[in-house]
C-alpha cells in the first residue's frame, strides 16, 4: 500500500480552534487584496475520495464573501459537453478579475476517476496529460494565479471514515458508489495519482501535498501554505460610520399577514 501517513499525533480541539480562527482572519484580508488589486487565483482541491478536501473548503470559505469567493464542484458533463474540448467546461468557472475560485476537484477527474473507472478513452487520457501542462501554463501566463493540492489519505483511514459516513444519516449522502470502489481499486488510482503527477508537477504550477490523516492539521497546514504562496496585504477598508435614525414622519405598520410562519420555539421553551 501507498504511504501517506500523517506525521504528528491529532491535533488538540483547542489550538486546532484557535490556529483556525487566525488563519480565516488572514484569508479574509487575502479576499480583500485580491478583489481590490483586481487578481485571480484558482485553487485545486484534490486526493482521494474522503480525504477530507470538502472540509477543507468549507473551513477556507466560512468567513469569506461568496460573491468574490467561488466554489465549483461540477457534476458530471451531459451528453453535450462530452462532444466538447475536454477544458471548454471548466474555462467558463476560471475567475474575473478581483476573484477567487476553488475547484471540489477539477480537470484533473480525467487523470483518476475517469482513467480508474474506464469512463475515457485511453486516447482521451493520453491527450489529456499532453495538454494540461500546456493549459496550465497559459493560465499562469495570462497573470492566473494557480495553486494544486492533493490530499493524501492512507487506506485505513480512508476505510474508517466511510463506515463513519455509511453510519450517519446526515452524511450518508456523501458516500457513492463510485466512493467505495475506490477501495478496491486503491493500487489502481495509485498508479493513476503517480503517473498524473509525473505529467503535471511543472514548475509553473506545481503540485503541494497534504497530509490528511488528522482533518486538522491538515486544515491547518494548507491554508497556511496557500497564503504563504501569495503576496498579499492588508488593504485598509473605507471609513464607514452609523448614521442617527432620522426622526419619524408618522408611519404606522399595517397588521401583520395572517399567513405568519408557527413559533415552533414557543414549545421548545415549554419543554
Amino acid at each position: 500500500m501507498a504511504d501517506e501517513r500523517q506525521t504528528g499525533g491529532k491535533l488538540a480541539r483547542k489550538v486546532y480552534e484557535k490556529e483556525l480562527y487566525r488563519l480565516q482572519g488572514e484569508l479574509v484580508k487575502l479576499q480583500e487584496w485580491v478583489r481590490a488589486e483586481g487578481k485571480r487565483v484558482v485553487v485545486i482541491f484534490e486526493g482521494r475520495d474522503a480525504a477530507g478536501k470538502g472540509g477543507t473548503i468549507k473551513r477556507v470559505t466560512e468567513y469569506l464573501n461568496p460573491r468574490v469567493t467561488r466554489i465549483v464542484a461540477l457534476p458530471a458533463p451531459t451528453e453535450r459537453e462530452r462532444t466538447q474540448w475536454y477544458f471548454q467546461r471548466y474555462i467558463q468557472h476560471l475567475p474575473s478579475a478581483g476573484s477567487i475560485v476553488l475547484f471540489d476537484r477539477s480537470w484533473y477527474n480525467r487523470a483518476n476517476v475517469e482513467r480508474v473507472m474506464g469512463f475515457c478513452t485511453e486516447e482521451e487520457y493520453t491527450r489529456f496529460l499532453h495538454q494540461c501542462p500546456i493549459f496550465e501554463r497559459l493560465l499562469v501566463e495570462d497573470g492566473i494565479l494557480l495553486r494544486k493540492y492533493w490530499f493524501s489519505v492512507s487506506d485505513a483511514e480512508q476505510e474508517r471514515r466511510f463506515r463513519k459516513r455509511l453510519a450517519d444519516p446526515m452524511r450518508s449522502w456523501k458516500l457513492s458508489g463510485i466512493d467505495v470502489e475506490s477501495i478496491t481499486r486503491w493500487e489502481a488510482y495509485s498508479r493513476a495519482k503517480d503517473e498524473m503527477l509525473i505529467h503535471t508537477h511543472i514548475p509553473e504550477a506545481p503540485w503541494y501535498d497534504v497530509e490528511s490523516e488528522d482533518k486538522r492539521r491538515a486544515r491547518i497546514n494548507m491554508i497556511s501554505h496557500l497564503l504563504s504562496t501569495i503576496p498579499y496585504e492588508d488593504v485598509p477598508r473605507p471609513g464607514i460610520e452609523i448614521p442617527e435614525r432620522p426622526p419619524g414622519t408618522g408611519y404606522r405598520r399595517p397588521p401583520r399577514l395572517d399567513n405568519g410562519v408557527p413559533d415552533v420555539t414557543a414549545g421548545l421553551a415549554a419543554d
